[in-house]
């Protein structure tokens, strides 16, 4: 887009960060739709969003959970920076796809404003990150198996490689 600036990529926010609803974009209705509600005591730690114009090797648009300092609202496009990818493995039904999670910052944050990649977090912090979408996916009866965590150049290239 020719408003965001160099090396930034647009996220779109489906589900604010503290929700116990998860979102999904309907193409054929054009508009947001409930796609499930997490367990009592289970939320959202970042807004989760994806990349429009991709496609992940599960179908969707690629996966992005964005750090920024307040929750944003459903349908939100956010100018962002990717700073790495949870490289993973997801298993349901006897099938295993890959289900990478790219991370990103908002463009605009202020909290996260002076990370660059994933080294820049704290690594307790990236623990808990992936915890969450191994318990998101065994609520549903999945398994989710990070195989890697690694910096923005492979965030790039991952979205590249969905364009």
């Amino acid at each position: 887009m020719a408003s965001q600036s160099a090396g930034s990529v647009l996220v779109i926010v489906h589900t604010p960060r503290g929700s116990r609803n998860k979102f999904k974009f309907d193409p054929h209705l054009n508009l947001f739709r409930l796609a499930k509600v997490l367990p009592t005591g289970m939320s959202f730690p970042y807004d989760f969003g994806y990349l429009p114009n991709t496609k992940a090797a599960d179908g969707d648009p690629l996966d992005v959970l964005l750090l920024m300092d307040a929750p944003a609202f459903c349908g939100c496009g956010v100018e962002s920076r990717l700073i790495g990818v949870l490289e993973a493995k997801q298993q349901e039904n006897g099938r295993s796809i890959r289900n990478d999670r790219l991370i990103a910052v908002a463009s605009a944050a202020r909290d996260y404003g002076q990370v660059r990649g994933l080294k820049d977090l704290n690594s307790h912090l990236l623990d808990e990150i992936e915890r969450f979408f191994v318990t998101y996916s065994e609520a549903e009866g999945k398994s989710f198996r990070v195989l890697a965590r690694k910096g923005p150049a492979a965030a790039r290239q991952i979205m590249r490689a969905a364009l």
